[in-house]
């Protein structure tokens, strides 16, 4: 008789990993199926050519919840993070903006472009972070399904309702920031076209929105409400690449007593008379708990693990229609050398350091980034994408061998569903896009690189098991925020299935290496199961 567990949680990406340290801490047997050979998920590190090691998908963080690294001890599993510098773009006239983490530093940049904007920046700033810190309680808290009468529903909606109270004067901007695009929403603010682009460029990551379109501004919120060490909007490289993020997670996990079993791709959730009751692997072999939870996408656990006949008609509608396009891919490149970008040959090769070690973004306007998503409405690859570029082995020297670099490019726009032809025509067309377009800010890029690496969102749906390959396992769009994700009824994590709950990217409050999900539905868990 094979053994059985309290939980089993399906996917080792790190909200899985950080749901089943949570519930191991809380005592319960928990047995963590991963798909690949290692943990991780989107946030992995690789060693794709031998010395060069590459953050293959995910590759930044941001928005990890300081509570989750305190109670899970991630520091003393080797977690460390390594903040970025600031934000350089480069502009083909020779020129750049930079954003660096220091306020009176970015102001002394910004009159060089337009004093209107150093002066409007500094309110900016100042708006968002409040923007953030009405918006941000909800990255702790489980939806409340607004149709609900229970006296706890009512109160849980009271509390938000008093979270948001405390920034009324904030209610009409925010009101905006959910309906707005992110373009629309900065014009309104800056005229540096360079400014423009690189604010709006947060409003479209991992989404098949545009500058243009809608909701983005809400998508640029979401990209401003992480912190490091409590310093508000703050991005930063973990050592050893995405992988030490994941690996010390899953060491904790295993530290509370969880077990991780990689190469154990999960074929079908088990069920019998509307319970879930263990999960079945590619191989045959069965497992069985008490409690079933998915980390993957919704699409994924309700259109391929779970038989329809086991889920009501309404909701297995609601998970059709859920949004998931894949719009983005990403390139990865081993350097000889570090890039020298025009903008910057003006100072000394040690001057340049600082700028380099922060992110680039080549977003030199508004304009570039919508007809980068006009070529993706229509089914194309961008000739000119939008690309957001760091050089982790510059703040991490493991990750390169010496004098040598790493350079991760997360690029838009890349369309699961193309045209014509299928990403095996396609995926070198855009990795040279790609290329050819930073070699015309970086004029020694060609001469420099010794290996890269191209990823299609079909390349991540079928190595990472992202449905489309999107990185939020859904789109950030109003209609599937809040108590509407993934479905309506379900933002509490959990599912139409007895015994059975979500815990991935796909639930509230979404995409990022954040581990919300992964802990409020251990939260849930562990209070139904109490």
């Amino acid at each position: 008789m094979s053994q059985r567990y309290d939980a089993i949680i399906i996917g080792g990406g790190h909200n899985g990993l950080i749901c089943a340290a949570y519930l191991a801490r809380a005592g319960r047997k928990v047995l963590v199926l991963e798909r690949r050979h290692l943990v991780g998920g989107a946030a992995v590190t690789e060693e794709i050519f031998p010395g060069f090691k590459y953050t293959v998908c995910s590759y930044v963080v941001s928005l990890l919840r300081p509570q989750i690294i305190a109670d899970l001890n991630l520091p003393e599993h080797g977690f460390e993070l390594l903040p970025l510098n600031g934000s350089l773009t480069p502009m083909l006239n020779g020129d750049h903006l930079m954003r660096w983490h220091d306020a009176g530093e970015t102001r002394l940049e910004l009159m060089r472009h337009s004093p209107a904007d150093a002066e409007a920046y500094e309110h900016f700033a100042m708006l968002m972070y409040h923007l953030g810190m009405a918006v941000r309680p909800m990255l702790s808290t489980t939806p409340t399904d607004p149709t609900s009468l229970s006296p706890a529903a009512l109160a849980r909606l009271a509390d938000v309702a008093r979270q948001f109270g405390k920034k009324a004067e904030y209610l009409y901007d925010l009101a905006k920031l959910m309906t707005m695009s992110s373009g629309d929403f900065v014009e309104q603010w800056f005229e540096t076209p360079a400014l423009q682009g690189t604010l709006s460029a947060s409003g479209i990551i991992g989404t098949f929105l545009g500058p243009r379109s809608p909701g983005s501004a809400y998508v640029m919120l979401h990209h401003y409400m992480g912190e490091i060490d409590g310093e508000f909007r703050a991005w930063g490289l973990p050592r050893g690449g995405m992988g030490g993020v994941s690996e010390a997670i899953a060491s904790s996990a295993r530290a509370f007593g969880a077990e991780v079993r990689c190469e154990a791709p999960v074929s079908q959730v088990i069920v019998q008379g509307g319970k879930a009751q263990g999960v079945a692997l590619a191989d045959g072999e069965e497992i069985y708990a008490d409690t079933v939870v998915s980390s993957v996408d919704p699409k994924l656990t309700f259109e391929h693990l779970v038989e329809a006949e086991h889920l009501p008609d309404e909701f297995r509608k609601h998970i059709a229609r859920y949004q998931i396009r894949g719009s983005s891919g990403k390139v990865n490149l081993s350097l000889d050398a570090l890039p020298e970008f025009t903008c910057l040959q003006h100072l000394s090769k040690a001057d340049q350091i600082p700028y380099l070690s922060g992110a680039m973004s080549i977003s030199p306007s508004i304009e570039y980034l919508e007809r980068a998503f006009d070529d993706a409405k229509y089914g194309h690859h961008s000739r000119k994408p939008y690309m957001d570029m760091v050089i982790p082995s510059l703040i991490d020297p493991t990750l390169a061998p010496p004098g040598k670099h790493v350079v991760s490019l997360f690029c838009a726009y890349a369309p699961y569903d193309l045209a014509e032809g299928t990403w095996d025509d396609h995926r070198e067309s855009f990795g040279d896009a790609v290329v050819d377009t930073l070699a015309q800010y970086v004029p020694n890029l060609k001469d420099i690189i010794l290996h890269r690496q191209v990823l299609s969102p079909w390349d991540m749906e079928q190595q990472m098991g992202l449905t489309q390959g999107n990185i939020f396992h859904g789109e950030l769009t109003l209609e599937q925020l809040f108590f509407l994700r993934p479905a309506p009824g379900y933002a509490d994590f959990t599912t139409p299935l007895r015994h059975m709950y979500m815990c991935g990217s796909g639930c509230h409050p979404g995409g990022g290496v954040m581990g919300a999900p992964g802990k409020l539905a251990a939260d849930r868990i562990i209070a139904d199961t109490r």
